[in-house]
């Protein structure tokens, strides 16, 4: 019941291969990721679900109010940013992985999905329908972040090329993790071939992209799992750090 990996094509990973080889140290920077620029979305969880498209596998509550997005699910979510992102942004939100004695309190996959978009219906995202488990994301091209994943032993980063059976795998890491009830204050960098994921100001995923995504649908995903979600905003990148 977790976003298992599956092992990339030859050809897949032969493209990626350079990128997979500078990640075998966890990079160790500290430091904030932009600087602050134009806001060009938001969403303060205050009015309902409007801006969102949410895509369960086996049913849970995905929730808006009173500031928080409450995703409690029993299996895979996809909870997607109606409105398109063009970079340079910084993407960031705060999640907080729930750990109270609920169902389904496993705290795992803090994910997201960045500068998405469904081959079968490259013009909208939305045309093509999916239910939430993660092979049906197979034909994205994407960005995938996996923080915390397989039981919360696993942190990786994978650049989606668009086929079934095929999540090229670009970092692997077997940390950091995911604390109980402790706040992730992630900011996502998409500004050219820069591809950045960053938490609680330490720069987690550092990729130099050749061939980049630089438009596309965001998403929370998770699987059999609680969070709470505030703070959720994309702003026009400054500058490189």
């Amino acid at each position: 019941m977790t976003d298992h990996p599956v092992r990339p094509s030859r050809r897949a990973f032969g493209a990626l291969v350079a990128g997979a080889a500078a990640g075998a140290l966890l990079p160790a920077a500290t430091a904030s990721a932009h600087g602050r620029g134009r806001l060009i979305a938001h969403d303060n969880f205050r009015h309902g679900l409007g801006d969102w498209v949410v895509e369960l596998e086996k049913g849970g509550s995905v929730a808006a109010s009173r500031g928080v997005l409450d995703i409690d699910v029993p299996a895979g979510a996809t909870v997607w940013f109606k409105q398109r992102l063009t970079g340079p942004y910084v993407l960031s939100y705060t999640a907080t992985p729930v750990s109270a004695g609920g169902v389904n309190d496993r705290v795992s996959d803090l994910n997201n999905f960045w500068n998405a978009t469904d081959v079968r219906s490259p013009h909208d995202l939305f045309a093509t329908q999916r239910g939430g488990a993660l092979a049906e994301y197979d034909h994205l091209t994407t960005y995938y972040a996996g923080y915390g994943a397989n039981y919360n032993t696993t942190t990786r980063l994978r650049r989606y090329i668009g086929e079934s059976g095929v999540r090229p795998l670009v970092y692997d890491y077997t940390e950091p993790l995911l604390t109980a009830n402790e706040p992730n204050r992630v900011r996502i960098v998409s500004d050219g071939s820069t591809v950045q994921w960053w938490n609680n100001g330490r720069l987690v995923f550092d990729y130099t992209d050749p061939a980049p995504y630089t438009s596309g649908h965001f998403a929370f995903r998770t699987t059999w799992s609680h969070f709470r979600i505030t703070d959720f905003e994309v702003r026009r990148a400054k500058a490189a750090c």
